[in-house]
């Protein structure tokens, strides 16, 4: 059966002139988590909060996410401790666009940032977060911006790097240095790091520098397909000398 709480409030406050007046507009929250403590702690300490109004509190049912998606907060807080909350935060995300989730209890391992940025999460507050870590990454991410660790900022910029990598595709042979399409030359017919530095007459240590060079050049992780690259290139070069070369006139 699932767990759910919702919550209104008035939107007026008294002045002290004994009136009324309209209330500044708070930020609109719902609490998502399978743990009822983590629910009710949070629901204490954020209500407390003048910027925050808490709309709802639940687990991660079906019947808990058509409530917040009728509820259309401003932002979710949610568990990513368990596999359900990277479901739950996925599923959101699609189907309120303008809402921003916010994810407590974030490993900062490298698989599971990622999952969190692919799964749409606007802020990340680390297992050992505190209440004022959670407050900022809200207030961040309602303004549009990041709050998280400098780890975590480290492992999204490389993923975005790996990614912009991909995208470009890989380079050509000719990006390499005179020394490198030499050791390449010899990769590709099969020789070791030890028996090229002795045809090269330098050290394996050099020769596995220059091989790493190579497969960071032409954005490949493996010595065999930077040689079957440098095959491919040359191969269409051969193709390309054969249609430049005239006809053979007949004898």
């Amino acid at each position: 059966m699932a767990s759910i709480r919702t919550f209104r409030t008035s939107g007026t406050a008294t002045d002290l002139a004994g009136g009324t007046r309209s209330a500044p507009r708070r930020a609109r929250i719902f609490l998502l988590s399978n743990v009822r403590l983590y629910r009710e702690g949070l629901l204490w300490s954020l209500a407390r909060r003048e910027a925050f109004e808490i709309v709802g509190t639940g687990d991660f049912s079906g019947a808990t996410l058509t409530t917040v998606v009728e509820l259309m907060p401003d932002a979710v807080i949610l568990d990513v401790g368990v596999a359900e909350g990277f479901a739950a935060a996925k599923s959101l995300s699609s189907r309120l666009p303008n809402t921003k989730v916010v994810a407590f209890a974030v490993s900062e391992v490298d698989h599971l940032v990622v999952a969190c940025a692919e799964a749409g999460i606007s802020g990340y507050v680390a297992p050992d977060g505190s209440e004022e870590d959670l407050v900022r990454a809200v207030e961040f991410a309602l303004r549009g911006e990041l709050y998280c660790s400098p780890r975590i900022a480290g492992l999204l910029f490389r993923r975005i790097s790996a990614l912009s990598s991909q995208l470009a595709g890989p380079s050509e042979p000719d990006a390499l240095s005179r020394r490198e399409r030499q050791i390449l030359d010899l990769v590709g017919e099969g020789m070791s790091n030890k028996e090229i530095g002795r045809a090269l007459r330098i050290s394996d240590a050099t020769v596995k520098n220059h091989v790493h060079n190579i497969l960071e050049k032409l954005r490949v992780h493996r010595r065999g397909e930077a040689a079957a690259m440098l095959r491919s290139g040359q191969q269409a070069m051969m193709r390309s000398d054969d249609r430049r070369a005239p006809p053979t006139a007949p004898r």
